[in-house]
Parts: structure tokens; C-alpha cells; sequence
């Protein structure tokens, strides 16, 4: 079971969320400020935080950067009143894997948790299994049908984030953006051309297919799975 700090000095808060976690099959541990996180996170292991920013003794991001800084890579999720780009830009630059703005929907909340947490085993192991197809991202390798073949940096990349989600449809843009760099000066067809290197590279394996979906973009999908 997954251990999940919630951080939040509000009392009412601070149950809600610690309610729906654990309702969702988490193992909730409370604590109302940045302080107090500190000393759970001493005594007992977190798989990832839910923190508030605006608390007293020690804010979110002060928490935050401190974790960092003592190497907690653990995923952070910030929730805060706070809305503007500067506040978001203050967060994710402090540490934070994602941020949400109150007032808050509980179910996605819950749907954000299950998601960094697939990220955050995806990026402890380096490795993505699909059927008896392995890729290797500190090798840049991808092993299929008893042949591994070591990609160029984008194209691996590429595979790579496809086959984290499987069955996620990705736009073009977004595909651009997090490959490339957002001020990078290639354009969405450098996409379409890694894409159709990949599908020539592995037309011969049975476990995956990256599937075009017309008008929006990509998405990757097990040979088990409806296309």
C-alpha cells in the first residue's frame, strides 16, 4: 500500500484529503505544515506528498526545496489558492512534479496521485516492459524479438513517452514540446518523421503498434489492446 503525506494546515482540508486517499486504497498520513512533514518524513517512509502552499512555520515551497536539497526525489504534488503563472513557475522550480489550484476536485486529485506515482516507478526503474519487448533508457536500447537495437536520443525519447501511456493519445505539440523544447525551431513534422522511423524499425514486433489518431496525434498501444 502506497503511503501518501498530506501537508495541509487546514484541518477540514486535510481530512477531506486524507478520506478520499484512503477510501482510493492509500495509506494517508497527515501533518499541518511544512515542520511537522519533515519529522513523519524522519520516522517513516512516503511514496509521495499532497502540500499545501500558504502554511504557517514552513511553507510548500520551502518544504519542497528543502526535500530536494537533502535528495528525496519522492513525487510532490502542490495544492494552493495561489493561481497565477508566477506562483506555478515558483513551484515547479522549487520541486514540485505537479500542482493543482483550489478549489479542488477530489476524484482528480486522486487520478493526479495514481499518475505520478506510474511515473515515479517508470523513472526509478528506467525501464519499460511491454510483452517481451524491453527498453532501456540509460542504454537508449530497445530489445524485441531477441534483437536490441540502440536509438538515436529523440527517437527513443519518443518511444519512450508513448509506451509510458499506452493508449494515451498525444498531440503533436506536446510531443514537440517535451522532446524537443518548447522554443526549439524544428515543427510538427519532425514528429511525424521519427514516428514513421520507429514504425519502419519495428514493424517486425508483435508487442506494441504507434497508432495515428486523425486530427489529434499519436498514441502507442499493446497488440492486446483495441486500437
Amino acid at each position: 500500500m502506497f503511503h501518501i503525506l498530506v501537508v495541509e494546515d487546514n484541518p477540514d482540508m486535510r481530512e477531506l484529503f486524507c478520506t478520499v486517499l484512503d477510501e482510493s486504497g492509500y495509506q494517508s498520513v497527515p501533518a499541518a505544515d511544512g515542520v511537522e512533514a519533515l519529522a513523519v518524513m524522519e520516522r517513516e517512509y512516503i511514496d509521495l506528498i499532497v502540500a499545501d502552499i500558504m502554511m504557517p512555520r514552513m511553507d510548500g515551497y520551502e518544504l519542497t526545496r528543502s526535500l530536494r536539497e537533502a535528495g528525496y526525489d519522492l513525487p510532490i504534488l502542490m495544492v494552493t489558492a495561489k493561481d497565477q503563472f508566477e506562483d506555478m513557475q515558483r513551484g515547479f522550480r522549487s520541486g514540485t512534479d505537479d500542482y493543482m489550484v483550489k478549489p479542488i476536485n477530489v476524484r482528480e486529485l486522486v487520478l493526479r496521485v495514481e499518475a505520478l506515482l506510474r511515473r515515479a516507478r517508470i523513472s526509478s526503474e528506467k525501464k519499460i516492459v511491454v510483452g517481451s519487448t524491453v527498453l532501456d533508457y540509460d542504454a537508449l536500447t530497445v530489445t524485441c524479438n531477441g534483437r536490441t537495437t540502440t536509438l538515436p536520443q529523440k527517437e527513443f525519447y519518443l518511444l519512450y513517452k508513448l509506451l509510458s501511456y499506452p493508449g494515451k493519445i498525444f498531440t503533436r505539440q506536446q510531443l514537440m514540446d517535451e522532446i524537443w523544447g518548447m522554443f526549439s525551431e524544428s515543427d510538427e513534422r519532425t514528429v511525424n518523421t521519427h514516428i514513421n522511423r520507429l514504425r519502419e524499425r519495428f514493424s517486425d514486433c508483435r508487442d506494441f503498434q504507434i497508432v495515428t489518431v486523425r486530427g489529434l496525434g499519436y498514441k502507442a498501444v499493446k497488440c492486446t489492446d483495441e486500437s
